[in-house]
């Protein structure tokens, strides 16, 4: 016998999953233009000028986003770019909870990312910059 598939549920999970990835990607920008670190400046400008980038054009969190954040503002990545990694951090609730407020506690945690140049990207359809 075969099963045929709830389309309802279906369409259900694939709604909640491209909900979770608008999050993902507007989290993703947020972090970007608000980071208040520099400290990847120097790794950003040696890796896009290697790339033959000019320096004058290079501009962290106006023009050097990742992957997810090029997304929320309606580009993308083309295909076989290859991007700058460097290491950031990011705020994550623990399992742990604050005893004087109840609330989980917040951890930070390093992370490696890649970052990719404006000219690295394209953008998609009805959106971008």
């Amino acid at each position: 016998m075969e099963a045929t598939p709830n389309l309802s549920a279906v369409h259900s999970h694939s709604k909640a999953v491209h909900s979770r990835t608008e999050s993902v990607r507007q989290e993703a920008l947020t972090r970007a233009i608000s980071g208040q670190t520099m400290s990847n400046y120097p790794a950003i400008f040696q890796g896009f000028v290697a790339k033959g980038i000019p320096e004058s054009e290079i501009r962290p969190r106006e023009n050097v986003f990742t992957f997810n954040a090029w997304r929320a503002l309606g580009r993308t990545v083309r295909r076989g770019e290859h991007g700058v990694k460097v290491l950031t951090f990011i705020d994550r609730a623990s399992k742990e909870v604050d005893r004087d407020t109840g609330e989980p506690k917040v951890i930070r945690l390093a992370w490696n990312t890649t970052v990719f140049h404006v000219s690295q990207t394209e953008a998609l359809q009805g959106g971008g910059l």
